[in-house]
């Protein structure tokens, strides 16, 4: 089969919530059809790359007996909460019946050991093999194409589709909400200007720091083109850096898994590392263009050098605009804590990255952690400030190793001389708050937002965000990208109160002509 073949009888599906049908499903609803089981849980990359693998199986095999079933078996506490995993398929734009595994009742029953693994059942209920990990569509492919020319002329073989009601198409989400999903943000104090990837809407979005007079950067359209701002396209972009000696801000276009510049003068979009696939294999870099990256999710640029928090290959990468290259400058690539040399230094798929002016600051998100790389030094070192591991969580106050965070996203720095200056501050993404680190003394604190999910605004221990995932700072204020309300936050320093900026006129892609 291509997989690891098992021939035993598949055990029932036990969830506590389903998506994107109307009912639960059984074993028994889908006998006669080829089943395809993915547990998979939304924080995981390797997760969310299996998604398109999926996407393709499911375009290449329509009409056919084969039923896709997400197992959502979580790792964090907020993704065991029913409304983050709703919020999270129809921001994955997933369309299958997905359960989720509270408890990990049914993961436990498969023995499933880690995310992903996909699981083949055959229609009279037995499992006939599985496989771990991400890479595998070729073996999924050929077990599902082996697995039918068998059954071919079995009568039991049922097509009927699955019932399907989408999450995305509910009345609980709004696509014609002008901001979609945004991840990131960047406030530039300099030129008075907030960029905002707009990530569900696939384009990036020039404001000012009030939200005024914006300018929208790329057609909304899901795509990898090149050209003006009218007709680019982009795929679920994440992170940015502005260059200002270049006049051009640097876009992590990460589900394409490219770098974008876009040269604000000639208002143009120019790929400028990537090959547009995902790399998979381990490579030391090599030529920007010709080199494939994997999921890069947040860019800091420091003296002309672009660093990248590669997150699908848990690095950190760098770009050199001189030479048009790309390399790894820190990260094993495997999924680890580990501290020392950056050679050395594993991370965790790192989605944030912010400078001082010295060093490099990373959320590394799968570890609940804050590291520090200090650049300094003869040899580059990596080391932790505040946080646990791949399986210590929570939302606790405290220094060091002793602090806990849940699956943060962003990292902002604040200098020295502007309010509350000289610290760090963490969008803290599944406890639903801004976090501020002192990194010299490594203490972390609670500063704004309730440890709850909602969107409030007002003093921080009443205001309430929705997964923030992107921090930037300008002004006397952090911008905060508050993913899961599809908003822009304001939270003023050192107070920590939290206002929602406005931007009138802004529409979604294609709802109105704004003018």
């Amino acid at each position: 089969m291509g997989l690891e073949f098992e021939a035993v009888r598949a055990p029932e599906l036990q969830g506590t919530a389903w998506f994107n049908t109307p009912q639960p499903l059984t074993l028994a609803d889908v006998r006669g059809k080829l089943v395809l089981l993915d547990f998979w849980t939304y924080c995981c990359i390797n997760c969310l790359h299996v998604l398109e693998d999926l996407k393709y199986l499911e375009a290449k095999y329509a009409g056919r007996p084969l039923a896709v079933i997400g197992i959502h078996s979580p790792k964090f506490t907020n993704e065991d909460d029913p409304e983050s995993v709703r919020q999270a398929i129809a921001r994955y734009g997933i369309t299958h019946p997905v359960m989720l595994d509270s408890g990990r009742r049914t993961w436990d029953a498969y023995g499933v050991r880690g995310w992903p693994t996909l699981v083949l059942v055959d229609p009279r209920g037995y499992v006939l093999g599985r496989v771990s990990g991400e890479g595998n569509r070729a073996r999924l492919d050929a077990a599902i194409a082996q697995a039918f020319d068998l059954l071919g002329q079995a009568e039991a073989l049922d097509p009927t589709p699955l019932p399907v009601r989408l999450e995305a198409e509910s009345g609980a989400f709004s696509p014609e909400s002008p901001l979609l999903y945004p991840g990131k943000v960047l406030a530039d104090e300099a030129s008075k200007s907030l960029y905002i990837a707009d990530t569900g809407h696939h384009r990036i979005i020039r404001t000012d720091l009030d939200g005024g007079a914006y300018v929208t950067i790329g057609d909304g359209e899901s795509g990898a083109t090149d050209g003006d701002y009218e007709t680019a396209r982009f795929r679920a972009p994440q992170g940015m850096a502005l260059d200002a000696a270049r006049n051009c801000l640097y876009v992590a276009d990460t589900g394409n898994h490219l770098l974008r510049r876009i040269d604000l003068e000639t208002q143009s979009v120019t790929t400028i590392a990537g090959t547009g696939e995902q790399g998979l294999r381990r490579t030391e870099g090599g030529p920007a263009l010709s080199t494939p990256l994997n999921s890069p999710w947040d860019l800091c640029l420091l003296e002309n050098q672009l660093y990248i928090a590669m997150a699908g290959s848990h690095q950190i990468w760098v770009y050199h605009p001189a030479n048009e290259t790309v390399a790894v400058f820190a990260g094993s690539g495997a999924e680890h804590r580990t501290d020392g040399s950056a050679i050395q230094a594993a991370f965790a798929q790192p989605s944030g990255i912010a400078t001082d002016g010295v060093n490099l600051y990373i959320a590394d998100s799968e570890i609940s952690c804050v590291r520090e790389i200090e650049l300094a030094d003869p040899e580059p070192k990596v080391r932790t400030l505040a946080g646990g591991d791949l399986f210590q969580f929570g939302d606790r106050d405290g220094r060091g190793d002793m602090a806990r965070m849940q699956h943060p996203l962003g990292v902002a720095w604040v200098p020295v001389g502007a309010p509350a200056g000289g610290t760090l501050y963490v969008a803290d993404t599944y406890n639903h708050k801004v976090r501020r680190l002192d990194a010299a003394t490594r203490d972390l604190s609670s500063f704004s937002g309730k440890s709850s999910a909602g969107f409030e605004d007002g003093p921080p221990l009443m205001a309430r965000f929705r997964e923030p995932s992107g921090l930037s700072y300008a002004r006397g204020r952090l911008y905060v990208a508050d993913t899961n309300n599809s908003a822009i936050r304001v939270v003023s320093l050192p107070d920590g109160s939290v206002s929602t900026l406005a931007l009138p006129g802004l529409c979604a892609p294609g709802i109105c002509l704004p003018g």
